[in-house]
């Protein structure tokens, strides 16, 4: 036990060991095979709860063994490197890659930058109050069980159902991307050969459960900030005038796009535009609360990983962003007419600057990203159906978790969702694909608002039940006053994707002969997820007949890692206030 452990309050009885009852379940007297997930004994029901994540305080005897035994089924396998990552590189995908082009293309360079900054302070006020929520409760089933207790079960209930639907769509929407991306090398392979094989290689990884996902994501987000990083300064040289003499950037570039063709591609419609797209593109960010409930000791970990989401959204994003509307005008042929990783526009300026093999690394890149959102698809959903049937809001079978830490039913239930990627063979597959993207597409704004919501109701429910925000290990950014700004937020952008939904970019099509049945497919197409999720809020109610928590009734103690008291922490904080002015500068950037 380190010396800041012992002086924060953690007890180092809190970590199993051989003389633990029989009620704790140690996945390390299990051979390496079984640990890994590949041999047959791996696939057996896990016996108990691990007992593995630190708690944090004074508790001893029964008090302690009853908030162990409180920890989730999964293992705690993740290291702080893996959830580092996933944070910082676990969102930079096809949305930051690929569908950038396509806001580009319908708000302009400006709009691009104004809708992602929206959705970046949006994304700041999830991830610091999600952060302050999961390191005190690191449950499994993460903002879903968060809801539950917090908002109302009935709600939850709609919540987590949405969530699981949500990712279970964009699986083959993300094995649809990664074939076109692909075909950026080769059409000769037939499309259902593609699909059949990503699939397979997703399924290869979950085999080896939460410690295959974990690793996947840190090598695969190292690929991805190189990439981006790489692309900044090669963007930079570019807008100099620094490119090769045979390309397109031979000569300063400065901001003539934005003159020329202009700022706005379709004034303040088009802005409205970007927003769904962006959202799209920090799609993910939220799956280290998922996270924190496979990590041993969240307390130290996640602070770092919530902190590391605003380093990506203004060095990663909005630089990226910017240099790309510096370098492409939005009225390009490649982004009008292309898909895929064609219409990407890392690859576009790539290619347009005459830089030979950088276009390859980046839609190697591209592949690789598709795969890696395609195997969070699979973690996020089966952990959020797992959570459903641990509260009684799915069937039991889904509470199976085997002696590797996976939910095997739910892990499988969303790897068959995957076979929907073969309708790309089919004549009419994009009526079909607008649909699942319209699943999708507002599911992480209901996720987000929510988010917030549960932090406001437990603020409240921690001050009505007599505790003091100083208790709490690591405080939002802000504090509720944040997640209000990211309540509004949500709002404002439901409201102008309402706005597209009825009056679409460019107008309908003037051949189509009834406008009234086009306006209506279209808008449902957009905002189909927002119907879906009060349907889904109805059920539950009809269902449980349950009604919102008040807040001395919210359950503050149940999964609870810090028991720490307000002493306690004065004095944890009082030792860290003597450090170097270097390390608190640190520490206020990085770390908690």
């Amino acid at each position: 036990m380190s010396k800041e452990s012992e002086k924060i309050g953690y007890d180092s009885s809190s970590v199993p060991s051989a003389t633990d009852g029989p009620v704790f379940y140690d996945p390390s007297k299990e051979s390496i095979w079984t640990r890994l997930g590949v041999n047959l004994e791996s696939f057996r029901r896990a016996p108990g709860a691990t007992g593995q994540q630190i708690v944090a305080g004074d508790l001893i005897g029964e008090d302690l063994e009853k908030v162990r035994q409180e920890g989730p089924m999964l293992q705690a396998k993740m290291k702080p490197r893996h959830l580092t990552m996933i944070a910082v590189g676990g969102s930079i995908g096809t949305g930051l890659f690929v569908g950038s082009g396509s806001a580009l293309r319908t708000g302009g360079p400006a709009g691009v930058l104004i809708g992602w900054l929206i959705i970046a302070i949006m994304m700041i006020s999830v991830t610091q109050a999600l952060g302050e929520m999961a390191i005190l409760y690191p449950v499994s089933g993460g903002f879903y069980a968060l809801a539950h207790r917090f908002i109302d079960p009935g709600f939850a209930f709609a919540m987590g159902w949405n969530y699981w639907m949500q990712w279970a769509v964009t699986l083959p929407l993300e094995l649809t991307v990664a074939v076109t991306t692909v075909q950026y090398w080769t059409e000769d392979v037939p499309i259902a050969a593609w699909v059949t094989i990503f699939w397979v290689v997703i399924t290869i990884v979950c085999v080896f459960g939460t410690l295959g996902f974990a690793e996947e994501e840190f090598w695969s987000s190292c690929l991805k900030l190189l990439v981006a990083v790489m692309f900044i300064f090669i963007g930079i040289i570019c807008v100099c005038g620094g490119g090769p003499s045979s390309g397109a950037y031979n000569h300063y570039i400065g901001g003539q796009n934005w003159s020329n063709p202009g700022a706005f591609a379709n004034g303040f419609k088009g802005v409205c535009s970007v927003f769904v797209t962006a959202a799209f593109s920090f799609a993910g960010t939220e799956l280290v609360g998922l996270a924190a409930s496979e990590t041993p000791d969240p307390r130290s970990s996640m602070p770092g990983a919530v902190k590391g989401t605003f380093w990506r959204i203004t060095v990663i994003f909005i630089t990226t962003l910017t240099i790309i509307g510096l370098l492409l005008p939005y009225d390009n042929d490649s982004l009008l007419g292309a898909s895929g990783s064609a219409a990407s526009p890392f690859v576009i300026t790539l290619d347009l600057a005459h830089i030979p093999g950088l276009n390859h690394l980046v839609n190697a890149t591209i592949c690789v990203s598709v795969l890696s959102i395609g195997l969070s698809c699979v973690y996020a959903g089966s952990r959020t159906l797992t959570a459903l049937a641990e509260t009684g809001y799915a069937p039991k079978i889904f509470t199976y978790i085997d002696k590797s830490g996976r939910p095997l039913p739910s892990v499988i239930v969303g790897l068959l969702f995957g076979a929907l990627a073969y309708i790309q063979v089919t004549s009419d597959s994009d009526t079909v694909f607008n649909w699942l993207v319209g699943l999708s597409g507002l599911s992480t704004l209901i996720t987000w608002g929510s988010i917030c919501i549960c932090h406001i109701r437990f603020r409240k429910a921690w001050a009505v039940q007599g505790h003091s925000i100083e208790e709490l290990p690591f405080k939002a950014l802000g504090g509720v006053y944040m997640s209000w700004v990211g309540i509004i937020l949500v709002v404002l952008v439901l409201i102008a994707q309402f706005y597209v939904a009825l009056f679409p970019v460019g107008g309908l099509d003037p051949d189509i002969a009834n406008e009234a049945s086009a306006r209506a497919q279209n808008f449902f197409q957009l905002y189909i997820a927002l119907p879906i999720m009060m349907a889904f809020w109805v059920a539950g109610y009809a269902w449980k007949r349950t009604r919102p928590w008040k807040a001395h009734e919210i359950d503050l103690d149940t999964g609870r890692k810090s028991w720490l008291t307000v002493e306690q922490m004065r004095a944890y904080h009082a030792e860290r206030a003597q450090a170097p002015l270097y390390i608190k500068i640190y520490r206020w950037l990085f770390s908690n």
